[in-house]
């Protein structure tokens, strides 16, 4: 037996309904259709969202707020983290993402001070909370901190 042989079970597959071809077929003139209507027309589905001449959903509900354009994503990383780094090391983008504690840049780093650091270690982010820089100056270490909070 060859692959070229293989055929589906008799009666398991059934030809392709061919509308709008004649009386004989059984799906002539309006093509299974129906006359006029929405779906009988080129396109005819009702939209996303449409809920059959009620007010749509999003009309209905309250708006609230605005969303700022010019808003800025950091990734977060604690003060306890820090510890998974050799003293003395240098904390920087790089080094973060090599140890999976940041997936993806945004739009910087920003260090909290969640937890405690026990090594000096000398840390670059673009921001950092204050007690976060107050207990890496504690440890013995420096931060260096493109844009203070």
């Amino acid at each position: 037996m060859k692959l070229s042989d293989l055929r589906p079970a008799k009666g398991a597959t059934s030809a392709k309904k061919r509308v709008g071809r004649g009386k004989g077929s059984g799906l002539g003139k309006t093509a299974g259709k129906g006359h006029k209507g929405l779906r009988a027309r080129s396109g005819g589905s009702t939209p996303p969202g449409y809920e059959g001449g009620q007010m749509p959903m999003q009309r209905r509900i309250p708006k609230r707020g605005f969303t700022n354009i010019f808003r800025k994503e950091y990734a977060i990383v604690h003060v306890k983290d820090l510890n998974r780094f050799d003293p003395g090391s240098v904390v920087d983008l790089a080094a973060l993402m090599a140890a999976g504690l940041v997936r993806k840049a945004m739009d910087g780093v920003k260090l909290l001070a969640d937890g405690e650091v026990d090594r000096p270690l000398s840390v670059k982010v673009d921001k950092a909370s204050r007690a976060a820089a107050g207990k890496v100056t504690a440890a013995g270490g420096t931060l260096e901190v493109s844009s203070p909070c």
